[in-house]
């Protein structure tokens, strides 16, 4: 009998030595690189970042169903303010050529421009008749100085455009490289001399810039797909998404958003209009996996950043082709795009893409805000815009 007092005397004492206080500290996953919240949007959700050499910052917001007072936006003083004005962002009264109909991405050049990708694809509804374009504002009067609108050559019924880079060091006034992110039709890379404004599409249903069929994305611990109120559950499957040029602007990088495979090819093909698509094709590289990706960019030391949705983090590919982590934090919710400044800091968007309607069965699960982030990662952009 002393016997089994003893133990249930000892029981009792380990099941209370045990308890669980509740401010003691569990170990949680660790986070890695240093991220500061540069603004907070407490409306619409942004894609697309740029960062100017002179430190200004451009935001843009497509119509993709949210209350959207304007497509672009520039942060001046703590505030985000329409870019370049009120009325060119306005949906009404303005023809789709004059007007920014739903920008999907922002990029800044080294001639004090900013390059507007305009998708003309609200709700991703086909493009409008002259809505998919190119617009260049001239950074020094804030004035749109140039309109390149897409043909129906290259921009198809099933067309979005996505993202894109520039090469000003190509042609006589620089080359735009932009990706078709299509979910109904073949994806591809469409390629626009800027001085010429004439446009073509390359590599168009090529399995390098169509979805992965068997990619199966986990983001936030949960199979993302496509999730109607009403009606049964379909893969997620977007095909070209991420591009970004390297820094001698050689190789163009690009990566499907349902895959986590990186591609390459060089964009001396691309640009030239007398080399055969099969030619391009034989071309392409596959580079491997890097994780499920939206947003790419390069800086002058050859380095390549990737965002990987999957695991709230930013990646980086070494000149060697090795892969390190820059940045992972809970917070990190879908990083969509990159931007690098001439001050040394990596930008990157977050914006709870995932958690939209359209992935929950109608219901929206983003919390505000959405975050523009920044990470000092030592490098200035590439020299090439």
């Amino acid at each position: 009998m002393r016997s089994y007092a003893v133990v249930l005397l000892s029981c009792l004492a380990l099941a209370e030595s045990s308890k669980i206080a509740a401010a003691d500290p569990l170990p949680v996953e660790r986070t890695i690189g240093s991220l500061e919240a540069v603004f907070l949007f407490t409306g619409a959700m942004p894609t697309g970042v740029a960062v100017t050499e002179s430190g200004r910052i451009f935001v843009n917001f497509p119509r993709w169903g949210d209350d959207v007072p304007f497509t672009v936006g520039e942060i001046r003083n703590g505030e985000l303010v329409a870019y370049p004005t009120v009325s060119i962002n306005n949906a009404n009264g303005w023809t789709s050529e004059e007007r920014l109909v739903s920008v999907q991405s922002v990029v800044a050049d080294a001639k004090n421009r900013l390059w507007i990708l305009d998708t003309g694809s609200p709700e991703f509804r086909e493009p409008v008749a002259g809505g998919a374009k190119l617009v260049a504002v001239d950074l020094a009067t804030d004035r749109v100085a140039e309109t390149i609108v897409l043909p129906e050559t290259v921009v198809l019924p099933t067309t979005y455009v996505n993202d894109l880079r520039l090469n000003l060091r190509q042609g006589e006034g620089g080359v735009a490289y932009i990706t078709d992110s299509s979910v109904k039709g073949p994806g591809g890379l469409i390629v626009v001399d800027l001085a010429t404004k004439e446009a073509w599409r390359r590599l168009s249903g090529h399995p390098s810039v169509q979805a992965d069929r068997s990619f199966v994305p986990i983001v936030e611990g949960e199979v993302l797909m496509m999730r109607p109120p009403d009606g049964p559950a379909r893969p997620f499957q977007v095909a070209a998404d991420g591009i970004a040029l390297s820094a001698d602007g050689q190789t163009l990088y690009y990566s499907p958003l349902s895959s986590r495979h990186l591609f390459s090819v060089p964009t001396a093909l691309l640009s030239d209009r007398s080399v055969e698509d099969a030619t391009v094709a034989a071309a392409v590289v596959d580079l491997g996996e890097k994780g499920a990706s939206d947003g790419l960019e390069v800086d002058n030391a050859s380095r390549l950043y990737a965002t990987d949705y999957e695991n709230n983090s930013v990646r980086r590919r070494l000149v060697d082709g090795s892969w390190e982590t820059v940045a992972h934090d809970p917070r990190l919710l879908w990083p969509d795009s990159l931007s690098i400044g001439a001050d040394g800091y990596l930008y990157v968007t977050a914006n709870q893409l995932h958690r939209q309607p359209q992935f929950n069965g109608g219901q929206d699960l983003r919390e505000k805000p959405y975050v523009l982030f920044r990470l000092q990662v030592g490098a200035e952009p590439e020299a090439l815009k």
